[in-house]
């Protein structure tokens, strides 16, 4: 009882080691890291890495689809360059077809015009000829209705008169000859 009064009398040292206390705190200290190292540095441990590989891949996978991008928007702009070719060249071959049709319509055209003065050529000398017919008997008749008025007589013989007829006709056509040059 003296030891324990003399113990509790004497006021503990504040810079006092106690061998017992630093024993215990070494074995819990040793427990502690032992368990630390064991479980809980693992487990931070994998929490890195798959953090590390997240970001890793993300990168990896951010870097492959800049490329693909890249790749695309290169494939792109080729298909348009092509495509613009491609407009030009049917541009340029619709231009061509259009003036190919437009000559072709002209040529069209002009026969067309051709074959329509032909035929107005044509039905014009017929009717012309048809006229100079009418005519010749006309003015035969005329000629003779009038020989006979001057002559008091009747001219019978039909030889004769057409005779009379074609030569008046061809005094007037050497006249129109004449003046037509």
């Amino acid at each position: 009882m003296t030891l324990t009064l003399l113990a509790a009398e004497e006021e503990p040292n504040p810079l006092g080691f106690n061998v017992a206390e630093f024993v215990l705190v070494l074995i819990i200290f040793g427990i502690l890291f032992f368990l630390i190292a064991k479980f809980v540095v693992p487990a931070f441990e994998r929490a890195f890495e798959a953090r590390r590989d997240a970001i890793e891949g993300g990168i990896a996978r951010a870097e492959q689809a800049q490329a693909e991008a890249a790749r695309l928007l290169e494939q792109y702009n080729a298909q348009l360059a092509e495509a613009r070719t491609e407009a030009a060249q049917i541009r340029e071959n619709a231009r061509a077809e259009a003036q190919r049709i437009v000559e072709e319509l002209r040529t069209q055209a002009q026969q067309e015009s051709a074959r329509i003065v032909a035929r107005g050529e044509e039905q014009l000398a017929a009717q012309r000829s048809q006229v100079v017919r009418e005519l010749r008997s006309e003015i035969g008749t005329l000629a003779v209705e009038l020989s006979e008025k001057i002559v008091r007589q009747r001219l019978s013989d039909d030889a004769a008169i057409r005779g009379t007829v074609d030569a008046f006709l061809a005094d007037i056509e050497r006249q129109q000859a004449g003046e037509q040059r």
